[in-house]
C-alpha cells in the first residue's frame, strides 16, 4: 500500500483492510470486486490483484505462510526485487539491502554531495554504498531510520533524487489514464456496464489487459 502512495492516505485503509481480511487465507478466498471494494482510494489497483493473487499462491504453494527467501518471494505475484527485499528486512529482520527515494536523498546527500560531477548516479553504485553502511546494523531498525531520515531531509528542501539514473517524475494524476481507471472500477462497482466515451474505453481496455476487468458484448464486471 506504501507504494507510491503516502502514509496518511495508507493508515486507514490498511487497518480496513486487516479487518477484512485478517488472515492469508481470508484474502485468498475474496472475490476481487470485494478486495477492490476495500481497495478503492489508494490507487494503483493492480496492487490490489497482486497481492490477493500472491494469497493465492502462498495459500497453495507455501501452506499458507509466507516465505522469507529472495527467491521464493520472487515467484510471488506482483513481487519485485524491491518488495522481496523490503519483506525480508521488515517482516522477518533479515540483512538485505533497500533502495527507495527517501533511502536514494539520504545515500546522495551524504555521499555524492558533488552537485556538479554526480548525475546519473546508478542504483548499482548506490546499493554498492548501501551494503557497506547497513554491515552490522539491524536490518529493520536501520531502514527505518533511514527512510525517516530521508523524509526529514525532503521536508528541509533538499531533493536530489533528480542525480539518480533512475529517478522519472511522476505525472500528473489529474486528467490522466490512472484517473479514468480508477474511476471505472468505481463504476462497475455501481453496477455500470455500458461504455462512456472514448476514454472510459480506453480505460477499459486497459484494465481487462491487467485482469481486473472482464466483459462481453459491450458488458462489463469485475474480474
Amino acid at each position: 500500500m506504501l507504494q507510491q502512495t503516502q502514509v496518511p492516505r495508507v493508515i486507514g485503509k490498511y487497518n480496513e483492510f486487516l479487518k477484512k481480511f485478517p488472515t492469508v487465507q481470508a484474502l485468498a478466498r475474496a472475490p476481487l470486486a470485494k478486495v477492490l471494494k476495500v481497495w478503492s482510494g489508494l490507487g494503483y489497483n493492480r496492487r490490489a490483484k497482486f497481492l490477493r493473487d500472491a494469497a493465492v499462491q502462498i495459500v497453495e504453494k507455501y501452506d499458507g505462510k509466507v516465505p522469507c527467501d529472495y527467491d521464493s518471494l520472487r515467484t510471488l505475484s506482483g513481487i519485485g526485487d524491491y518488495t522481496a527485499r523490503a519483506i525480508r528486512v521488515f517482516a522477518f529482520n533479515e540483512p538485505d539491502t533497500l533502495l527507495e527515494t527517501n533511502i536514494r536523498t539520504v545515500l546522495i546527500h551524504h555521499i555524492y554531495s558533488d552537485v556538479l560531477k554526480n548525475i546519473g548516479i546508478s542504483d548499482a553504485e548506490l546499493a554498492t554504498v548501501a551494503r557497506e553502511v547497513a554491515t552490522a546494523q539491524d536490518p529493520r531498525e536501520w531502514h527505518w531510520a533511514l527512510m525517516d531520515y530521508g523524509a526529514h531531509l525532503k521536508k528541509t528542501g533538499i531533493r536530489n533524487n533528480h542525480k539518480s539514473a533512475h529517478y522519472v517524475r511522476q505525472s500528473n494524476f489529474e486528467g490522466s489514464l490512472r484517473q479514468v481507471r480508477g474511476q471505472v472500477l468505481r463504476d462497475l462497482m455501481k453496477g455500470a456496464k455500458g461504455r462512456k466515451g472514448k476514454k472510459w474505453a480506453e480505460a477499459l481496455a486497459s484494465l481487462a489487459r491487467d485482469g481486473l476487468v472482464a466483459g462481453q458484448k459491450g458488458t462489463w464486471r469485475i474480474a
